[in-house]
């Protein structure tokens, strides 16, 4: 679940890291009434995308006046792909330094990486092609955790001077808050030390685990509901695990990891998956909404089903999807790959029922499936 800034900076403040006074305005008069209490302020348009100064989205004010017309100007706009509805309006702070401070979950060390730079205010992969030098990264085992020494040496040597013992204080204390809050990324960009030497997080991007929100439910009110389309939506009130991609080739499977794995052999022979639909054991009862769901899918030119049998039976997940083409008699090319527990079963009934033929592998399956849709392309 991602967290805009006004919602996540409160969660920062709560651990102990200083954040800029503000209030959060849908109308340019009420940006005004805020800035009328402030002075001098930011106005930053609210929406879980990055990237919003480059589109616009954030300006400053020095007057109560000027903040109306900047949020006037900002709310409406699209950003990466999000309508503006809200703005932040945030006292300026005036900044010694710009620095850069992230907490992640990291694939290579499959734990948190702790991320520092002075290089801040930059996007992280500009910080790491212009000075690669200055971005240092500190892989956490999470039995030990990241204690303010071990944050005091990450940003030693970077000529902090006088503010380097308060930025590692900060360090240390996003660290506590990406634990606490289950989050799977937690980025302040830019943390600043202020000329009167204070050290503030002038933005932050939040991004929770979703298994997490159940255990933070206050917290996760204040987030931003993922953004689906239409079958997105229509497949989670059917309490299917549906992703929408752009390609011409349905994908069909049980178990997320064979889903994928599928979706990458159709990759491997050069086409385009259209979605992500794994119905896992409960292939019997979920085929007919599943295969209506794809069947409805603009472009989708053929289909693949793999099924691997290990605590669900390949032969009653398969009679569940027979049964669900009786019905909906679907126009295009399918091409089944079945294999494991009830295989025998189930191939029988898929030449019984439909007089089609597995293919002996899912990579077979996913190559047919895609030279399938090329043909169809070409008509």
């Amino acid at each position: 679940m991602n967290f805009e800034e006004h919602a996540a900076k409160p969660l920062l403040a709560g651990h102990g890291i200083a954040v800029p006074r503000g209030g959060l305005a849908r109308t340019p008069d009420e940006a005004a009434g805020v800035a009328a209490r402030m002075g001098p302020v930011v106005v930053k348009a609210q929406v879980p995308a990055g990237k919003r100064g480059k589109a616009g989205g954030i300006k400053l004010a020095a007057t109560p006046a000027e903040a109306r017309t900047r949020a006037a100007a900002i709310l409406g706009m699209g950003i990466a792909g999000h309508t503006v509805e809200k703005v932040l309006v945030e006292e300026q702070v005036p900044i010694e330094r710009e620095l850069y401070a992230a907490v992640l979950n990291d694939s290579s060390s499959k734990g948190p990486l702790v991320m520092f730079s002075t290089e801040g205010g930059m996007d992280i992969e500009e910080i790491a092609a212009a000075a690669p030098d200055k971005l240092r990264r500190q892989p956490v085992d999470i039995r030990l955790g990241f204690s303010r020494a071990d944050a005091g040496a990450l940003v030693r040597g970077l000529g902090l001077g006088a503010a380097e013992g308060k930025v590692a204080d900060a360090l240390s204390k996003l660290y506590r808050a990406y634990a606490a809050l289950d989050a799977e990324l937690l980025e302040i960009n830019p943390l600043i030390v202020a000329k009167d030497g204070r050290v503030v997080a002038l933005d932050c991007k939040f991004v929770m685990d979703d298994c997490g929100v159940a255990r933070h439910p206050d917290a996760a009110r204040a987030g931003t509901p993922e953004k689906l389309t239409g079958l997105e939506a229509r497949a989670r009130a059917a309490g299917l695990k549906y992703i929408d991609l752009d390609g011409d080739v349905g994908v069909l499977a049980n178990g997320a990891g064979l889903t994928m794995t599928t979706m990458d052999m159709i990759r491997h022979y050069g086409g385009r998956p259209a979605n992500f639909l794994e119905i896992g054991g409960e292939a019997y009862t979920q085929a007919k909404p599943a295969l209506e769901l794809l069947l409805s899918k603009p472009g989708i030119k053929s289909l693949v089903i793999n099924f691997c049998g290990a605590f669900a039976r390949t032969d009653v997940m398969t009679k569940g999807v027979i049964e669900a083409i009786d019905v909906l008699k679907p126009k295009l090319p399918i091409f089944f790959s079945v294999h494991g527990t009830g295989d025998e079963e189930a191939i029988r009934l898929l030449k019984d029922r439909l007089g089609v033929t597995p293919l002996a592998t899912m990579d077979d399956a996913s190559k047919a499936a895609v030279e399938a849709a090329a043909r169809i392309s070409r008509r």
